[in-house]
């Protein structure tokens, strides 16, 4: 089996990392996938949860136990925010609207990352930041 893609916009926060902690507590509240009454902390300290995930996922935020730092090597299963450079490769002016990054992964200017990888990156609303572009690759 491949990989399947996804995306998914959620509200804007300066600290991404509690954005996407955010987003990963609104995702599991609509569905628990079979783990009821566990935080995330929780889930991703269960191996039943990693057999799940590397196995099928869930083709949301919750496919990744944290955010990494823009410039982090590592390549998975992680969420990665994307560089200013890598933002700047598909939008040159570095502050992307939602009809732009929906643009550029539709045209494949901006690629969907490998298996169990995700990314995101802030959008803009008439130059304000309003929402976070995640999207990502299950393990499977």
């Amino acid at each position: 089996m491949g990989g399947n893609c996804w995306v998914d916009t959620r509200p804007y926060q300066p600290d991404l990392a509690a954005a996407f902690r955010q987003a990963q507590e609104e995702e599991l509240a609509k569905d628990d996938h079979g783990f009821p009454g566990r935080t995330i902390e929780e889930l991703w300290r269960d191996p039943a949860w990693h057999e799940y995930i590397f196995t099928g996922g869930t083709a949301t935020v919750l496919d990744f136990p944290m955010i990494i730092d823009a410039n982090d090597p590592d390549d998975g299963p992680f969420m990665r925010p994307l560089t200013d450079e890598e933002i700047r490769a598909w939008c040159p002016n570095g502050r992307p609207t939602e009809e732009e990054w929906d643009e550029a992964l539709d045209t494949e200017r901006l690629e969907f990352p490998g298996r169990a990888q995700g990314r995101c990156t802030v959008l803009y609303t008439d130059g304000r930041p309003t929402h976070i572009g995640y999207w990502g690759v299950t393990a499977d």
